[in-house]
């Protein structure tokens, strides 16, 4: 089987699973071969090498699983990060997040923070990054997230600046923070999600509760009772209103709301009194 003829192939088998199959057998071929999507235009005639390897990556694909589990790695703002089943995958609308995190810290000149929800370490490797005199520690209630974030973390050198921790939400986070981030889970659990995510993606890392936002505001009621200053989290778009209406009860020196890059209200930054 030629190359040509393995791309023909592929792009058939993942027509249902892709919206782009064209595209990501191309790019499956080109991690199988460790080369680039070109090489395979200037080499479209060869005998492909491990054809079998090659069709079991189509057909893990072509069952929905991610391409980022498929390959082991996800490309994230500037970087790309080592992800596993069991951790989140990150999403382009959590880099937005990161823009208006940055945002603050340079203004406030924030120097110690904490994640909740580490997942592949995604927020507080491109945030250690930006600011080398940052301090963070991140927690995660689940193992594996912890694990895969300590490689990111190694990788890109970031041992001094970032601290892992098991915790649900800031627990075990005695120490004094200027500043929250996280992208909880925030899905209701009755929301019905396509089955690249619904049976891949961790469930613990989506679902937030039976109405989806009950951790958000578990988030909220921490931070303030802790007295710390700053919370900035990733949320639902038809949230806006419900986490809006519970601030206003309990009051807080001022809350605002940003949109994601398809105008739907995305997340929220907090200052307390």
């Amino acid at each position: 089987m030629t190359v040509k003829h393995a791309l023909a192939w592929a792009k058939e088998a993942l027509k249902e699973a892709c919206e782009r199959p064209q595209y990501e057998a191309e790019l499956l071929l080109a991690y199988h071969l460790k080369q680039d999507r070109i090489y395979l235009i200037t080499h479209d005639g060869e005998l492909l090498q491990n054809v079998e390897e090659y069709k079991t990556l189509i057909q893990r694909r072509a069952k929905y699983e991610p391409y980022e589990y498929i390959v082991g790695s996800a490309s994230f703002y500037d970087i790309h990060l080592e992800v596993e089943a069991g951790v989140l995958i990150p999403r382009p609308e959590t880099e937005i997040l990161i823009d208006v995190v940055a945002e603050l810290i340079w203004k406030e000149n924030i120097t110690s923070i904490a994640e909740i929800g580490v997942g592949s370490g995604a927020i507080s490797v491109v945030l250690a990054r930006k600011f080398p005199r940052l301090h963070i520690i991140a927690t995660d209630i689940c193992e594996i997230p912890l694990k895969v974030a300590a490689k990111n973390i190694a990788t890109f050198g970031l041992q001094n600046q970032i601290v892992l921790r098991a915790s649900n939400l800031i627990d075990n986070v005695p120490e004094t923070l200027q500043l929250v981030v996280s992208n909880p889970p925030y899905i209701a659990a009755d929301f019905l999600l396509e089955s690249n995510v619904a049976d891949y993606e961790p469930k613990e890392a989506l679902f937030g509760g039976s109405v989806g936002d009950e951790l958000l505001k578990q988030i909220i009621l921490d931070v303030k009772q802790r007295g710390i200053r700053f919370l900035a989290c990733e949320m639902g778009y038809d949230q806006k209103e419900p986490l809006q209406d519970f601030v206003n009860k309990i009051g807080v020196k001022y809350l605002t709301f940003y949109k994601d890059l398809a105008g739907l209200d995305r997340g929220f930054v907090i200052e307390f009194d």
